[in-house]
């Protein structure tokens, strides 16, 4: 039977980053490679704080869970093809052939193209470009990383740590924020700060092993209103201690209210879902069929819209904010739509097989 919790839970996260974008767009905390704030206080950028430190990981954590489950039904060799197509091909060949767009924006909007000589040939212009437009498939090009070494893992582990995982109860679930602290102590790549190896990694074998098991999610489920109670108060400690502080970077991005209130979240987000989201209506169904598309094209009409804004227009804060999200929202459900059905776009940008006649 198909857990639509978590399809419930990634579509929902999904919307929730692209609303986090709208506001890291216009943001005052981190203001490299955005347009910047429009006031010099903004209590908007408080929604910041209250996503970051806990979607990512949940995203990897269904990631893991993900894999897990398809692993029960397909071979090794099956789901390396299957995660290289979706997330290899992507983030590499697909940046050749449409990211560089995005890179494009990306490098007006940081006014790169002001420090970049003429003598520059096109053609390494157009790999800079490529390569700027990186941007939110970061977690695609991890992803495969991780998938590649739960191949290799799972040859040699042979279902031992699996079977052992079983057991974890409520205790030892929240136990676990001690060697997730820990893992986002190392392996941080130091300029490109998202490349948080170490903590996203360790989320998505805890999400393989630990809440694979239907029996850990049931047990959490039971305490779904007290995790939802405290994820707010952790929520609340961690924001009036940190705000102002930049929460991408060490050492707020890891230190011990992020860390807390971040994986208690994902405890309380598992669990609620569970209990209150487990199925799927219409549009729920909608969002999930296209949540990837989300994910990969929402920056693009974003930051579109907010860089023509802000060079052409003196409108208001509220309109920009309004009209970037809607920008966000629709743009990229009309380019998945469209680029999913131009058969080799479609495989170089989303990594989708040729549709069957």
């Amino acid at each position: 039977m198909r857990k639509y919790y978590l399809d419930n839970i990634r579509w929902l996260t999904i919307v929730l980053v692209v609303v986090y974008h709208v506001i890291y767009m216009f943001n005052g905390i981190i203001t490299d490679g955005v347009i910047g704030p429009f006031h010099e206080k903004q209590y908007q950028d408080g929604l910041q704080y209250i996503l970051y430190p806990w979607f990512m990981v949940l995203l990897f954590i269904v990631a893991g869970m993900s894999s897990r489950y398809y692993l029960e039904k397909h071979t090794i060799k099956e789901f390396i093809r299957s995660r290289t197509r979706k997330l290899l091909v992507p983030s590499t060949i697909g940046l050749l052939v449409f990211g560089w767009i995005q890179g494009y924006f990306n490098m007006a909007i940081s006014d790169a193209f002001q420090t970049i000589s003429d003598s520059v040939p096109g053609f390494v212009l157009y790999l800079i470009m490529a390569l700027s437009g990186t941007g939110v498939l970061w977690f695609i090009q991890m992803l495969w990383l991780y998938s590649l070494l739960l191949a290799i893992v799972r040859k040699f582990e042979k279902g031992r740590i699996y079977a052992l995982s079983q057991k974890t109860n409520i205790v030892a679930a929240v136990l676990l924020v001690i060697p997730v602290y820990l893992s986002g102590l190392v392996l941080n790549t130091p300029i490109i700060a998202v490349y948080r190896f170490g903590i996203y990694g360790f989320t998505f074998f805890l999400g393989y092993f630990v809440f694979a098991h239907d029996e850990v999610i049931e047990r959490l489920s039971k305490y779904a209103e007290v995790l939802i109670v405290a994820a707010v108060i952790l929520a609340i400690t961690y924001v009036a201690l940190h705000y102002g502080d930049n929460y991408a970077v060490m050492p707020t991005v890891n230190c011990i209210p992020a860390v807390a209130y971040g994986w208690i979240a994902c405890l309380a987000i598992l669990a609620s879902m569970r209990k209150w989201g487990n199925t799927m209506p219409k549009f729920a169904e909608f969002m999930s069929k296209r949540s990837f598309g989300l994910y990969v094209f929402h920056y693009l009409p974003l930051s579109v819209t907010a860089y023509l804004l802000h060079k052409y227009t003196s409108v208001s804060a509220l309109f920009c904010y309004l009209f970037s999200a809607v920008a966000a929202f629709l743009g990229s459900l009309v380019l998945y739509e469209v680029i999913a059905r131009i058969p080799v776009l479609r495989w170089c940008v989303l990594g989708m097989k040729k549709k069957k006649s």
